[in-house]
């Protein structure tokens, strides 16, 4: 079974088609939340910290115009996660709505999982991907 990174909204679902994203980004406008676009090759879940794609869209109301990016984005990192982000204002704080994966590696090495047992019965666990045993920049070329 191939490895399929679950992060955020339809993670379960195969990749969305450009016309399936394109209804996506038209959902997020009008509910007039405005989108990122971001990017990394560091996919580990803790990883909220992603490249971002140019800067947010807060004034882009056409939907061919952030797929535009999405695609520059994809041209640009063809060998990483890229996700979209939309950012929903009316809660006062800085509050993502809605962010869907648009790009993923050909091939993704997975994440190992460390176990450590301690005191009183006491185990922790570690994810760890295996794609950042390599350089940044040759994760998943």
């Amino acid at each position: 079974m191939a490895f399929h990174l679950t992060q955020g909204t339809f993670s379960f679902l195969p990749p969305l088609t450009d016309d399936e994203i394109r209804m996506q980004i038209q959902y997020c406008l009008d509910n007039d939340w405005p989108l990122n676009v971001e990017f990394t090759d560091d996919p580990h879940p803790r990883n909220n910290y992603w490249e971002m794609w140019g800067l947010p869209m807060f004034d882009e109301k056409d939907p061919a115009a952030i797929l535009y990016e999405i695609n520059a984005c994809r041209t640009a990192y063809p060998h990483h996660y890229i996700r979209v982000g939309a950012y929903d204002r009316r809660k006062g704080r800085q509050t993502i709505a809605l962010s869907f994966i648009v790009n993923r590696p050909p091939h993704d090495p997975g994440f190992g999982l460390s176990r450590q047992e301690s005191h009183d019965r006491v185990i922790r666990y570690t994810l760890h991907s295996y794609a950042t045993d390599r350089p940044k920049g040759e994760r998943f070329s």
